[in-house]
C-alpha cells in the first residue's frame, strides 16, 4: 500500500553544509522539507520510492537504478562528505518494470556497466539526495529505497506509471512512500536560472492551489504552454505521484512555498484515505475524445500526414490518397512535417527543395521520416500515435537574402558554408529575433558565426 506521498524540492543550498549562511535565505523551504519528511516517516513505510528529474532522463522511457546498493554524494556542489548509501529495493523495482512492460511503458534499468557504456549516471543524483538529507534527519533509518527517473511521456502515461507503483506495492506487499522530487518555476526572477516569465508565478500558484484542494484532474489538465513557459522540473514527478494515489481519497497539506533565488520551492504532502473510484479510465476516455476532436479539425495535408504515419506503423503500408489531396498532386514544393507531443517537438523532417513528383508524395515520405528517422529522437511507437499533433509546412523556393532581409516571423532561413547547411522554419516559439534565428541555423549546420556563410530565405504555408 501507499502510506504517504510528498512533493519536495531539491535545492542543494538548502543543505546547511552546502548553503552555509545562505541556507537561511531558504529557511521557509527548510522548515517545509522538515515537516514533509516528518509526516512521511510517521507513516512507517518499508520502502521509499524517489521520483527525480535529474537522473537519467529520456524522451520515450523512464529509467531506474538497479545496483543492489545505491550511493550518492554532493561532491558536485563542493561537499563530498554529504553522502548516503542505501539498499535498493530490487523486488519493488523489478515488479514495477514487469507491470509497466505489460502496459507498453518502457522502464530501463541502469547499472554500472550500462552507465559506463552509455555515459550515464549510476548514482543517486541531487534530486534524491537533498530530500533524502531531511528524511534521514526525520528518522528514516536504513529503510530500502528505489530511484526512478522521470521520462518525457505524456501525462496519461506518467499517471499510469504512478498507478503501476501502487499496484507493485500491493503485489509485493510493501508499505511504500513516494517522494516526488521537483522544483517549481525557474523563471520567477531575471536573476534566476532562466529569464523572467509571468507564467512562472502563475504556474507555481496554480499547482500550489490545486494540490491544496486535492484536484488531481486539474493538475493533469494544466495547459502545456503554461507548463513550458514556467521552466519547471517538478511537474512530471507530481503527475506520477498523483497516479500512485489513484483510487483513494486525498488528504493534502501544503507545508511551504517560496522563491528566494528565482526558483519556486513547494513542499506538500498527501495522505491517502478511504478507497474511491479510480479516475484512470475517465482520463483514458478524455484523451481519446480530445484526439478525435483534434482530428475533426485537421486540414487535408495534416490528415494525410497522420494517416500515412499511422498506417505505416500499424501495418507497414501506406493508405490510398484521399480526394481532398488532389490539388497537392498537381504542384511540387519542399515540405516539412512536424510532430509534437505534449507541446514538445517529437520529430521534424523535410525537404527545402522538392524531391518527389508532387507535394502529396513529399508529405507522405516526410511524415514517415519525421516519425521514424529524425536522428534527435527515438522512433515513434504505436502507443504514442493518439497523443501526436501534426503540422505541415509547404515551402516557397529559397531566395538569396541578407541579414536585413530577414524576419523570423515571416521567413525561414537557410545558411550554407561549403558542404554544410542548416535550415530553420519561420514563426517558431521562442525564436523572436534575427540573431536567434541565425544562431540556431548555424548551430544546426555546424558553422561557426565567424565563418563566411550565405543566407537564403523562404516563406511557408502552414497547415495544422
Amino acid at each position: 500500500m501507499i502510506t504517504y506521498a510528498a512533493l519536495m524540492p531539491h535545492p542543494p543550498i538548502a543543505v546547511p553544509e552546502v548553503g552555509g549562511e545562505r541556507a537561511q535565505e531558504a529557511s521557509l523551504t527548510i522548515r517545509g522539507m522538515q515537516a514533509a519528511a516528518q509526516k512521511l516517516v510517521l507513516t512507517q513505510p518499508e520502502t521509499v520510492i524517489f521520483l527525480t528529474p535529474h537522473g537519467n532522463v529520456f524522451a520515450d522511457c523512464l529509467t531506474c537504478l538497479i545496483e543492489p546498493h545505491l550511493y550518492g554524494n554532493l561532491a558536485a556542489f563542493g561537499h563530498p562528505e554529504v553522502a548516503f548509501s542505501y539498499v535498493n529495493d530490487l523486488k519493488m523495482v523489478k515488479t514495477v518494470g514487469v507491470l509497466a512492460e505489460k502496459q507498453g511503458i518502457n522502464i530501463i534499468g541502469i547499472d554500472k556497466n550500462t552507465s559506463s557504456r552509455h555515459n550515464l549516471n549510476p548514482s543517486l543524483d541531487h534530486g534524491i539526495l537533498v530530500p533524502l538529507y531531511y528524511l534521514k534527519q526525520a528518522g528514516l533509518g536504513d529503510k530500502p529505497i528505489a530511484a526512478i527517473s522521470i521520462g518525457m511521456l505524456d501525462n496519461l502515461q506518467l499517471y499510469s506509471v504512478g498507478k503501476i507503483i501502487q499496484e507493485a506495492a500491493q503485489t509485493v506487499g510493501r508499505r511504500v512512500a513516494v517522494v516526488a522530487s521537483g522544483d517549481m518555476s525557474h523563471r520567477l526572477k531575471d536573476e534566476g536560472p532562466y529569464d523572467f516569465h509571468p507564467d512562472g508565478s502563475r504556474f507555481d500558484l496554480m499547482v500550489k492551489d490545486l494540490i491544496a484542494c486535492a484536484d488531481a484532474e486539474g493538475l493533469l489538465d494544466l495547459p502545456s504552454k503554461l507548463v513550458d513557459n514556467a521552466g519547471q522540473c517538478g511537474y512530471p514527478s507530481i503527475i506520477i505521484m498523483l497516479g500512485s494515489l489513484d483510487g483513494f481519497q486525498l488528504h493534502p497539506e501544503v507545508f511551504s512555498y517560496e522563491g528566494p533565488f528565482g526558483v519556486g520551492y513547494l513542499n506538500a504532502g498527501i495522505k491517502p484515505g478511504r478507497p474511491v473510484p479510480s479516475i484512470l479510465d475517465h482520463l483514458i476516455r478524455k484523451q481519446a475524445e480530445s484526439a478525435e476532436a483534434r482530428r475533426q479539425n485537421e486540414s487535408a495535408p495534416v490528415r494525410w500526414a497522420r494517416q500515412t504515419l499511422e498506417s505505416y506503423l500499424q501495418g507497414g503500408k501506406t493508405v490510398d490518397r484521399p480526394n481532398d489531396m488532389d490539388e497537392f498532386e498537381r504542384q511540387r514544393a519542399g515540405v516539412f512535417v512536424s510532430l509534437k507531443k505534449n507541446g514538445q517537438l517529437r520529430g521534424c523532417v523535410g525537404t527545402f527543395q522538392p524531391v518527389y513528383d508532387n507535394i502529396a508524395e513529399e508529405i507522405k515520405h516526410n511524415a514517415i521520416a519525421a516519425g521514424l528517422r529524425d536522428p534527435r529522437f527515438s522512433p515513434v511507437t504505436v502507443q504514442e500515435l493518439s497523443g501526436l499533433a501534426y503540422s505541415v509546412d509547404v515551402l516557397t523556393p529559397p531566395e538569396p537574402a541578407r541579414r536585413e532581409d530577414l524576419d523570423p516571423r515571416r521567413y525561414g532561413v537557410i545558411v550554407r558554408h561549403g558542404g554544410r547547411s542548416g535550415l530553420l522554419l519561420p514563426d517558431l516559439e521562442g525564436v523572436d529575433t534575427v540573431d536567434q534565428q541565425l544562431n540556431i541555423a548555424l548551430q544546426k549546420a555546424g558553422i561557426s558565426p565567424g565563418e563566411k556563410y550565405s543566407i537564403q530565405r523562404f516563406e511557408v504555408k502552414r497547415f495544422s
